[in-house]
């Protein structure tokens, strides 16, 4: 693996340990494991060690000199970013999209019209597994310059079995070839595909007989999420498709209260979802029976902004219990962006959240959303060695320097791929 890392003198380093097993809520999310003056050393893609520079400097002191020192003086330094929700393997692009919501149409008028989900749909199935292994691997490059070391990846830009096996296969051709880690959701139900438009339980009959066990026959997905939202799949709809992919082993998402109210808060808490996504007019009910369930809320700020809507309301639903978690959403439609250090300066400006809740949703919690906690999210001796050097003295710095990559090096397992 190479030289071992010794990163020593950190302003502050965040380290984001608690004393809080599982995903954090209310007062926890402000538990960054602050170390003034601090210090890390990894070696073989582990963290071996996390302390004050002087208590390293003793621990590590007849190894000192066989390790790359990198001196993070006036540095913050936090884990590798997570990013819990993206749609980042797909063809195309939709910028006259853009043009056209400015002109007023709405988001689901545009997908309405064959536009939206469905267009990338097209594009995708179009593209040749190349081309999609080509273009996410930019992507990808991108977050990592971010700051972003893990991403979740969903399908659903098919919704036939050849183009979202496609889309999985891709993903996990990357997850061995690049160095970010992807962790793969099925989505089949995205949308309904305009061949079972009027027909929409046909199509579940499919996804839930065909789609889903050629997913699982070639392991290429942990979870399994749905669009549940008016005009798109019903919560009973919604229900079938993830108690279906439960008994497959697929934990459940779901897309939930994006659009209009329709209970899919609830039926989050109801199904035992991990996390429900976008939130934007979930009731307080529904907010309620998440925070009882466990279900971590997966909030997008990027994508309200890019949609002109009001931003869920990230400050209630922490204070109400439940656990929040941040992501980019990046997708081609309605939030093309890999910036989760935005996505942060967003939370907390359109949602409420502290800069310590931010750094927390966009860490620590967000791993919670992907179960990977135990491996990634904070920096504890024994974990996984993801981990960003930034341009600023401390984290409420990376948050109020609004819309700028302080990013200077990011480790992947221990490895400087960034700076």
């Amino acid at each position: 693996m190479g030289k071992p890392v010794w990163i020593k003198n950190i302003q502050q380093l965040a380290t984001l340990a608690s004393e809080v097993n599982g995903p954090r809520s209310k007062t926890a999310m402000s538990e960054l494991g602050l170390i003034e003056n601090g210090s890390l050393w990894l070696e073989d893609g582990v963290i071996q060690a996390v302390g004050t520079t002087s208590e390293l400097e003793r621990q590590f002191s007849t190894r000192i000199a066989e390790a790359e020192i990198v001196n993070a003086a006036g540095h913050l330094v936090t884990p590798g970013l997570v990013d819990p929700h993206t749609h980042v393997a797909y063809g195309g692009s939709r910028e006259k999209e853009f043009e056209m919501r400015l002109k007023g149409i709405s988001y689901m008028e545009i997908m309405n019209a064959g536009g939206g989900i469905h267009a990338t749909a097209r594009m995708t199935r179009e593209a040749s597994e190349e081309e999609l292994v080509s273009e996410t691997a930019k992507r990808l490059d991108s977050f990592l310059k971010h700051g972003v070391t893990t991403v979740e990846g969903k399908s659903g830009y098919g919704m036939t079995i050849e183009t979202e096996l496609k889309q999985l296969r891709v993903m996990k051709q990357l997850q061995s070839i690049h160095p970010v880690d992807i962790v793969p959701t099925f989505m089949g139900a995205h949308a309904v595909p305009p061949e079972f438009k009027g027909n929409e339980d046909r199509f579940i009959d499919h996804l839930v007989e065909e789609m889903l066990p050629a997913v699982v026959a070639e392991q290429l997905a942990e979870f399994n999420d749905v669009f549940c939202e008016k005009d798109v799949f019903t919560p009973h709809q919604s229900e079938r498709i993830l108690e279906a992919g439960k008994k497959y082993g697929l934990l459940p998402k779901i897309h939930a209260d994006e659009i209009v109210p329709y209970g899919g808060a609830e039926l989050a808490a109801k199904v035992g979802a991990i996390s429900a996504e976008h939130l934007l007019k979930a009731s307080d009910e529904g907010i309620s029976s998440m925070a009882e369930a466990g279900t971590i809320a997966c909030l997008l700020p990027a994508t309200a902004l890019y949609l002109r809507e009001q931003a869920a309301n990230g400050r209630k639903m922490i204070d109400m219990g439940v656990a929040v978690a941040i992501s980019t959403d990046c997708n081609p439609g309605s939030s093309p962006t890999t910036s989760m250090p935005l996505v942060m300066n967003l939370a907390c400006i359109t949602m409420r959240l502290t800069p310590a809740e931010a750094l927390t949703a966009a860490t620590y919690n967000a791993a919670c959303a992907l179960k990977r906690q135990n491996q990634i999210g904070s920096l504890e001796a024994g974990k996984q060695a993801d981990v960003v050097l930034w341009n600023v003295k401390n984290y409420q710095e990376l948050q109020y320097l609004f819309g700028v990559n302080h990013v200077k090096t990011v480790w992947k397992n221990g490895v400087k791929v960034v700076g």
